[in-house]
């Protein structure tokens, strides 16, 4: 098969448009761009997707979720229950607050935590769970959180991908005891850089406004000890600019992902399956492959096809966590996150694809069934 010469279409692509531009210079023309009144208005906007939960923006996805363990209370001598199959920073949020991380295994289908698993990793230790809404699919928190309950766990929710997803009538990031979003330019709404804690405990949320800005809510007047996590104010223009968009974005996403699932037959290849109740979002149209992934991808690589795999490698097995687990004698068996980990492959699902675009993407996919 020759290559393409068309112009590749990326498998993502971060909008940046005229609005987005304006918004951030206004802010630099005001002189005031960190922590200000569009930080403050960008939490209040975005609360309206969580159910009215408090919001509390900080600098990266990352930071929403280290700062939310610390708000708990979740720390040394603590275990939280976390899929391998997942970008490394919902583990290292856990690491950075002192806790032990726990692995229990993913679903086939939504690629999410097993709840039998989960209920199979629950110690005298456990303190939390933490569900990934892993490619914007929603983790099966319906069953999920009573487990919680009857073992009285706080749930941490990482939304990082997941914007506007749901399960039923309620939206991710409003179910546990707090729900985490990033903003990183790549993510179904972005604010060039950047995170949310959602929460329905005052308390919770007065304490991750301290911990983000050394621990003070008035200047020089320490409360505890925190950090330099706050949003800018250039971020937070650009972040309401994209709030008023995203739902938009969202509906475009599905009508590609619902496209690629009715023409996409190739033999070998599996379509991304969707819960009952479930709204997917799509911040990844994540495919399964049998036979020879690495050939599979060269072949769409060939037909101008952006791909990548998310994840190659399991948490479990990166050095950070394989190595020390190793020593101490814990070996985990995850074999649905093994089995993932070898077959997805990702596909172009962003709203800037046209109807060309999406017929060159089923039709270099549909053509793998000739190499498997």
């Amino acid at each position: 098969m020759s290559s393409d010469t068309r112009e590749p279409i990326p498998a993502a692509r971060p909008v940046i448009g005229e609005e987005e531009i304006e918004a951030a210079v206004r802010v630099l023309r005001s002189g005031r761009v960190v922590q200000g009144p569009e930080v403050a208005a960008f939490e209040e906007g975005f609360s309206e997707l969580v159910d009215g939960r408090h919001c509390v923006a900080v600098n990266s996805g990352t930071s929403a979720l280290h700062l939310l363990l610390l708000a708990l209370g979740i720390g040394p001598g603590d275990e939280v229950i976390v899929p391998s199959f997942s970008f490394a920073a919902s583990a290292n949020a856990v690491r950075l607050v002192g806790a032990d991380v726990v692995f229990a295994d993913i679903e086939p289908g939504s690629f999410c935590l097993d709840p039998a698993a989960v209920e199979a990793a629950v110690s005298p230790r456990t303190a939390a769970i933490m569900p990934v809404h892993l490619y914007g699919h929603p983790a099966a928190m319906d069953r999920l959180m009573p487990l919680a309950d009857k073992h009285g766990l706080a749930v941490v929710e990482d939304a990082c991908q997941a914007h506007t997803a749901a399960l039923g009538d309620k939206p991710v990031g409003a179910f546990g005891a707090g729900g985490t979003f990033s903003f990183y330019p790549t993510k179904n709404m972005h604010s060039l850089e950047g995170g949310m804690v959602t929460t329905a405990d005052a308390e919770v949320a007065r304490t991750l406004r301290l911990l983000r800005n050394q621990g003070m809510e008035q200047r020089y007047a320490n409360e505890i000890v925190g950090a330099n996590m706050r949003m800018t104010d250039v971020s937070a223009a650009v972040g309401r600019v994209q709030l008023g968009k995203v739902h938009g974005w969202t509906e475009q996403r599905r009508a590609n992902a619902a496209y690629l699932d009715r023409h996409i037959s190739a033999p070998g290849v599996t379509v991304p399956p969707v819960a009952e109740g479930a709204r997917h979002v799509y911040h990844q149209y994540t495919i399964r492959v049998q036979g020879d992934r690495d050939a599979a991808m060269a072949r769409l690589t060939e037909a101008g096809i952006g791909n990548a795999v998310y994840y190659p490698t399991p948490i479990h097995r990166l050095k950070p966590y394989w190595e020390p687990d190793q020593k101490a004698g814990r070996i985990w068996d995850l074999p649905e996150t093994e089995r993932a980990a070898a077959e997805v492959v990702s596909l172009p699902v962003h709203p800037s694809l046209s109807s060309e675009d999406l017929d060159r993407i089923v039709g270099a996919v549909n053509s793998l069934g000739e190499i498997q």
